[in-house]
């Protein structure tokens, strides 16, 4: 595609990729290079990319102001749970609405994909009556079962599924396959790509997830890394050069996982849309 264009064209296109590189990129270098920093050096040489000393004492004054390992192991297991719960309710109801026929489907797809225009903060008070009614404020249960159903999960498996050969599924009838052997079997091998963006945005989502928990999360024992990046905050004077440490080894895991998984959510992204 590239080379039919007009090469000022390129080279438009490529100093704008170049600019939002720095774009991007900037922020989270700086991010990283103050969590190196001391203090003083934060305030006198605020927008040095490149600290004087690589500080490593940071990193030790995080986990001995908070416990950084108990938040961590928090967002660790509230994510997991989340992450599973998800690609497996949203495979389901994507399966339902692209391969099965039964009266009201597309409607009933419509109205359950016109929830993604209601913001979550609307539906903050009527979850909080009901947690309430039920006993769970105050776990984990409660992030669980707001983030594991999500249309937008629903909506891009769905448009997947429906570029997978139907006669694929035809053959297993044949063989006497029913319908949750061919899900099994067929729909989720063949959904890798899929599968793995959905991991990815609701790994993402999760793990930065601050409102809800700041509302359902009392107790310092459940409390998870976003949660636990606001306590480092004082009261008269922000340490910066704590936070930012604080803040790199929280999104490190999430750094890790996505260039792990960049293939197969480069790929999820490019065939989502493609229908048969």
């Amino acid at each position: 595609m590239i080379g039919k264009t007009k090469p000022t064209t390129v080279v438009f296109i490529y100093l704008f990729l170049v600019f939002l590189f720095f774009v991007i990129f900037v922020p989270f270098w700086w991010t990283v290079a103050t969590s190196f920093k001391t203090f003083d050096e934060v305030y006198t040489r605020s927008y040095a990319l490149i600290p004087n000393q690589f500080n490593l004492d940071n990193y030790r004054a995080v986990f001995d102001s908070m416990p950084f390992g108990m938040y961590f192991w928090n967002t660790v297991k509230v994510s997991s749970v989340v992450c599973l719960g998800t690609l497996l309710t949203s495979a389901m109801a994507a399966y339902a609405f692209s391969r099965l026929h039964f009266p009201g489907r597309d409607l009933l797809f419509f109205l359950y994909l016109s929830t993604l225009m209601i913001p979550r903060q609307v539906v903050l008070v009527p979850n909080f009556i009901l947690f309430k009614w039920m006993g769970l404020l105050d776990t984990h249960w409660t992030l669980v079962f707001t983030g594991i159903f999500t249309a937008y999960g629903t909506f891009l498996l769905r448009q997947f599924f429906f570029g997978i050969p139907r006669e694929l599924e035809e053959a297993a009838i044949v063989d006497g396959y029913g319908y949750f052997s061919r899900f099994v079997r067929i729909i989720l091998p063949l959904s890798k790509p899929a599968l793995a963006t959905l991991l990815i945005i609701t790994l993402l989502n999760i793990w930065n997830e601050y409102l809800y928990a700041l509302v359902f999360i009392n107790s310092d024992v459940k409390r998870t890394l976003t949660l636990g990046l606001s306590l480092l905050r004082g009261d008269m004077d922000v340490q910066w050069n704590l936070v930012m440490a604080a803040t790199t080894l929280s999104i490190l895991p999430i750094v890790a996982i996505y260039l792990s998984a960049q293939r197969f959510f480069v790929e999820g992204i490019a065939l989502t849309g493609v229908k048969g």
